[in-house]
């Protein structure tokens, strides 16, 4: 069940919400496979589920291809190292949507696609061009020694990392032009930001257009593009904005915190009149009077 009050980031409409998405999706996962399928002869299904991996801005990409689940996931932000967890969930939502519930009560084995999961990294932290994050590095054993091989274990999901940042220079972008252009977009985005922050999407467009990168996708739907990136960077804003906030009100709890500590310790230690903690704390001597009736009173 697809929801629909989550927007689809520029990505998600590339690859497969767009009318050519299915096409740039299949020269994707060739470039992943090493394979040459093409849409002509190889069916390839959407799958859409809840988002379970972000909150608002829908990232995440689920087709069925060549009895494989292939999942794909933007990532603009720090790599979060309970991905496998989250596409644990999302597996098995998707799962739970392709096997009826009364199917799996039957005898027979039922088969289902093989998962795959690969993540793309165009955040602006320093990572590898590739690396590997396994659900199984996240399990609690009974003590350290304790030694398992990959084959005995019980559940394992293995998240692929690629960073697609043009600078990494990742094999996959000249394998899959499509990925690399998008790559370049983005860069030129994160260029206009800095050179003319009033208006960084216009000049990055226009930019794409002038060097030919996704000149017929960015032509034939602008305005739809704009809103789409006006909507994701927004969202990016508002994340850093809530992060900022959260951890200014941390500081400021913990802050106070140690006041009534302080003030606690020289109540007990009978150190100074009640307005001189307040003047070394900057409580109030109405807070400390309470303070010190409450410590009285214990």
């Amino acid at each position: 069940m697809e929801n629909r009050n989550h927007k689809d980031s520029l990505f998600i409409d590339l690859f497969c919400k767009d009318k050519d998405g299915k096409q740039n999706f299949i020269s994707l996962y060739n470039a992943l496979h090493n394979t040459n399928l093409d849409l002509a002869t190889t069916t390839v299904q959407e799958v859409n589920i809840e988002n379970v991996l972000y909150m608002a801005l829908s990232n995440d990409i689920a087709m069925l291809v060549d009895n494989r689940l292939v999942v794909l996931v933007e990532h603009q932000s720090t790599i979060n190292e309970n991905m496998p967890l989250r596409l644990l969930e999302y597996v098995s939502r998707i799962y739970e949507q392709l096997v009826p519930s009364e199917d799996r009560y039957e005898k027979k084995m039922i088969k289902i696609p093989y998962p795959e999961f690969f993540v793309f990294y165009n955040g602006t932290e320093d990572y590898p061009v590739e690396t590997e994050l396994r659900l199984s590095d996240a399990f609690i054993f009974p003590d350290e020694k304790y030694n398992v091989k990959s084959s005995d274990l019980t559940i394992e999901i293995k998240v692929k990392i690629i960073n697609i940042n043009s600078d990494k220079q990742s094999p996959i972008l000249k394998q899959c032009k499509k990925l690399e252009e998008y790559s370049l977009l983005i860069d030129y985005i994160r260029e206009s930001k800095k050179q003319n922050p009033k208006a960084p999407l216009e000049q990055a467009i226009n930019k794409a257009l002038q060097n030919g990168v996704l000149s017929e996708y960015l032509q034939r739907k602008s305005t739809e593009i704009k809103n789409m990136l006006i909507a994701e960077y927004s969202y990016e804003t508002d994340i850093k904005v809530q992060r900022r906030e959260a951890y200014r009100e941390g500081l400021e709890q913990g802050a106070e915190q140690t006041k009534i500590e302080t003030a606690k310790n020289m109540i007990l230690q009978s150190v100074g009149t009640l307005d001189q903690i307040s003047s070394i704390t900057g409580l109030s001597v109405e807070d400390i009077s309470k303070l010190k009736e409450e410590l009285e009173t214990k």
